[in-house]
């Protein structure tokens, strides 16, 4: 799992992370060697090659809409395969009751709410307004710290990470497109299972230290805005070091102890 650090660009460029750059050097790189070699470069690879180059060079500039329509199909897929808490249950009506009175929006899209019934530890946002949080989570975890994880993971979303994250993801798949249009068998089955494969990148994606700590500050902030007890960031961070930086989608830079500390440092300055 690579950390997509954020990189400075000059003025009046944007910001592209060190994932989608590396994603975009390995295509050209692979492009470079599919015409140097083979049967001579024939019209099939050729034109296949344009095709996913330009799938891969386009995950740059991907705008808001497409990378909404991303999302919702990456989130549907997840869905697909994953247990869904029935409306009812009570692990949808206790998500429901912690997340009354917090924004019923990101970056103007709803959001909407489901519960993964799993006992893995995880939840997680996407930009079309998808928010799940496993069952596991809220058996580990109370209100006020379900609460705060959800408002971190909204705040990936509100700052522009996911949407970085979703660039480097589909780079990589346009990639590996690239790969198998150069004759490349390993990845020449990739087409059916590509949307799976990038929502499990995006799931399983692993911000900068400072995306992280961005999005620390944007969850208490949005729990001082709706006077929610911002304590639940602390102990939340506390639960997950217990567990170990390293388990699932809490492998954190700075790690989990430091963060609590900060949200600590937040509250007795009463800011």
């Amino acid at each position: 799992m690579t950390t997509a650090y954020e990189v400075a660009a000059a003025p009046g460029m944007k910001t592209v992370s060190t994932g989608l750059k590396t994603g975009l050097l390995a295509l050209v790189l692979g492009l470079s060697v599919a015409a140097c070699g083979g049967k001579g470069g024939t019209t099939d690879n050729v034109s296949g090659l344009t095709s996913a180059g330009s799938s891969a060079l386009k995950a740059a500039t991907l705008s808001d809409a497409e990378v909404k329509d991303l999302s919702d199909k990456s989130c549907a897929a997840l869905d697909a395969q994953s247990k869904i808490a029935a409306p009812k249950s009570k692990e949808a009506l206790r998500l429901a009751r912690i997340v009354k009175g917090m924004p019923p929006a990101v970056n103007g899209v709803p959001i909407n709410y489901k519960v993964y019934l799993t006992k893995d530890v995880n939840a997680w946002a996407m930009n079309n307004g998808c928010v799940r949080v496993y069952s596991g989570l809220l058996s580990l975890m109370n209100d006020d710290e379900v609460r705060g994880v959800i408002g971190h993971e909204i705040g990936h979303v509100a700052l522009g990470h996911a949407k970085s994250s979703m660039q480097t993801a589909y780079a990589a798949s346009a990639a590996r497109q690239a790969a198998a249009a150069a004759g490349n068998s390993a990845v020449a089955a990739l087409s059916n299972s590509q949307l799976g494969e990038l929502a499990e990148k995006l799931v399983n994606a692993q911000f900068s230290q400072v995306q992280e700590s961005a999005a620390d500050d944007y969850a208490f902030d949005l729990l001082t805005a709706g006077k929610f007890k911002r304590e639940g960031l602390v102990s939340a961070f506390e639960k997950l070091a217990k567990l170990g930086d390293n388990s699932s989608m809490f492998s954190s830079h700075p790690p989990s102890s430091e963060r609590a500390q900060h949200m600590r440092e937040r509250i007795a300055a009463k800011k």
